[in-house]
């Protein structure tokens, strides 16, 4: 087994030429001619999940957000590409083309949401979805919807605008997708979940009568590391692979 063929099967699925114009997806340290034995599977690539797959003697490491995402101008020591080229650890890096492809990031966020009738809110190109829309099993009140997507993500606290009305249809965008609140109200939610969203957007929500659930960055997209890691085990099963511990939510609630 080679870095190439999990590539190769990673792009089946979620194709990195998919991906929005701004990312950096792909395979972003190593070869794809490196042989593999053990697969670690983290949200992102930090100095701490770098030093666990050496612990681990893990040859790959596959993320959702790009270890390197801006050009590099130096490469510091300690810095999690340094760790990944000192150690010989490869990294394949699937963001915004793992975000809109069928059983991505948002799939997963409308399935863990216990959404019906799923299907497309906005597109990125012709057969990109960028945000999903779904409806509830029973209407709820704002309140009632907030403490709902909390329990469904396992969050540690979340941030929520009342729309003053029961909710019925979600929209859902994971990570920083609450720009596309408008799509959402346009498309007559009236609830809309998603991972950040700043104080000019909260206030549109709440001015449109939209319940707007920011539910952190880390919860509305780490739950995809697990199918993620499911699908690449069923179909490699001579891998062994592992979910990063040390990859944790950075933000801390009081």
């Amino acid at each position: 087994m080679i870095t190439g063929e999990i590539y190769n099967f990673i792009d089946s699925f979620a194709p990195f030429s998919s991906a929005m114009s701004f990312d950096n997806p792909g395979l972003l340290v190593g070869s794809p001619n490196t042989p593999v034995k053990t697969v670690l599977f983290a949200l992102d690539i930090t100095p701490a999940v770098v030093q666990e797959a050496k612990t681990l003697e893990a040859q790959l490491i596959i993320s959702h957000h790009p270890v390197i995402f801006n050009p590099l101008k130096q490469l510091k020591k300690g810095s999690a590409p340094y760790l990944l080229a000192q150690y010989g650890i490869d990294a394949i890096c699937a963001h915004t083309n793992l975000d809109m492809a069928a059983g991505g990031v948002n799939a997963v966020l409308a399935e863990r949401l216990q959404l019906s009738n799923i299907h497309v809110l906005s597109e990125y190109a012709p057969g990109l979805p960028e945000a999903l829309m779904g409806e509830l099993i029973q209407d709820l009140t704002p309140l009632e919807f907030a403490q709902q997507v909390k329990r469904q993500l396992g969050c540690d606290g979340l941030r929520y605008t009342d729309g003053q009305r029961k909710i019925h249809t979600v929209g859902l965008c994971s990570g920083g997708g609450a720009d596309l609140l408008y799509n959402a109200v346009n498309k007559g939610c009236e609830g809309f979940v998603t991972g950040e969203s700043k104080h000019n957007l909260l206030i549109d929500a709440e001015t449109l009568h939209l319940t707007l659930v920011d539910a952190g960055h880390f919860y509305t997209e780490d739950i995809v590391m697990q199918p993620l890691m499911n699908r690449i085990s069923k179909r490699f099963p001579q891998l062994n692979c592992m979910k990063s511990v040390a990859m944790h939510n950075p933000a801390h609630v009081i």
